[in-house]
C-alpha cells in the first residue's frame, strides 16, 4: 500500500497559495505602473485622517522596530 497521498496537503490549498500569489503579483505590478509603492500609499492615507503628528510617530516607532 502507498501511503505518500496521506502526506499531500489536499488541491484546494494550492490553489488557495496560487491566487494570493497572483494577487500579490498583480499588487506589486499595479503600484510600480503607478509609480507608486504601499508603504508611500499608506503614510499619505494615514497622514489624511490622523494628522501629520501621528504620522511621525507611526514613523519613530516603525524605524525604531525595524
Amino acid at each position: 500500500m502507498d501511503d505518500s497521498s496521506a502526506k499531500r496537503p489536499p488541491r484546494h490549498r494550492y490553489r488557495l497559495l496560487r491566487q494570493c500569489a497572483d494577487a500579490v503579483r498583480d499588487l506589486r505590478k499595479w503600484t510600480s505602473d503607478q509609480g507608486r509603492s504601499v508603504t508611500g500609499e499608506f503614510l499619505r492615507g494615514a497622514a489624511y485622517k490622523l494628522g501629520s503628528g501621528a504620522v511621525t510617530l507611526l514613523i519613530l516607532w516603525w524605524e525604531s522596530h525595524h
